[in-house]
């Protein structure tokens, strides 16, 4: 009969080892950041996807007073984590991630539909530069504040989300200040931290060739997938796919 040799038992032993520490290294929480004109309401589909997946899922409620005050709510949400997280973000919530995202706790980020700024940049300076087809955002009467026109909503911001849904979006959206769209970022996380992109093709809120040259600059995994600017909503198993992705590949 074989005896096993010593080498091969250490390596079994050590095989084993690697391949418990790989498993451990599997990051399991999912902190998702919603952008403007909507909540985190919209990504329940998605959340129960990955919590399906053994996934715990945050998600963040941005007030949208200010960039300051959106990253402070971000950085509560993951100090209250367990581990590491991947820290997700809708269109403005991509600005809010790209700042919040240095947080220790954050070892990935997914930008859904979003803005990549680099240092220096707001949101304003990248629609100034490539503005998204959508003609249609209003200022309130204080003028301190954005909304989109809700005769617009469906067609510029959920086109493939039923039209039922479409308008309540347009009546319960979040009003974002213009201090929130005006104030630049410190200190991009996408520059140390891996980073997933996906682009909606039919996006009319951003441009899609805005989504795609903010990927390719931050050197961002790209994704495109032909939908809406909510696309979280019209294409929820696609979405959770790349942030399941981001977690396996960025635990490991």
């Amino acid at each position: 009969m074989h005896t096993p040799s010593f080498l091969s038992l250490t390596l079994a032993a050590l095989a084993s080892v690697v391949s418990h520490d790989a498993a451990a290294a599997d990051i399991k929480n999912i902190v998702i950041v919603h952008g403007a004109f909507a909540d985190s309401s919209g990504w329940r589909n998605v959340t129960e996807i990955l919590e399906k997946q053994g996934f715990k899922v945050a998600l963040v409620q941005n007030p949208i007073t200010s960039l300051q005050d959106d990253v402070d709510a971000t950085h509560r949400v993951l100090d209250m984590q367990d581990g590491p997280s991947i820290l997700v973000g809708h269109s403005y919530g991509g600005v809010v991630i790209t700042e919040a995202g240095n947080h220790p706790n954050v070892a990935g980020l997914v930008y859904v539909a979003a803005y990549q700024p680099a240092k220096g940049e707001s949101l304003i300076t990248l629609v100034t530069e490539t503005p998204g087809p959508s003609r249609e955002i209003r200022a309130t009467k204080d003028d301190k504040f954005l909304y989109l026109d809700p005769a617009a909503f469906g067609p510029d911001f959920a086109a493939d989300v039923p039209a039922e849904d479409a308008a309540f979006m347009a009546k319960s959206q979040v009003l974002a200040s213009k201090a929130a769209f005006s104030t630049p970022i410190s200190d991009p996380a996408w520059r140390n931290k891996k980073s997933w992109a996906i682009v909606a093709t039919n996006d009319r809120t951003i441009s899609p060739d805005l989504e795609r040259r903010l990927a390719k600059r931050a050197g961002s995994k790209v994704v495109e997938i032909p939908s809406s600017h909510a696309v979280f909503l019209s294409q929820p198993a696609k979405v959770a796919e790349v942030v399941v992705t981001a977690a396996r590949e960025t635990g490991r």
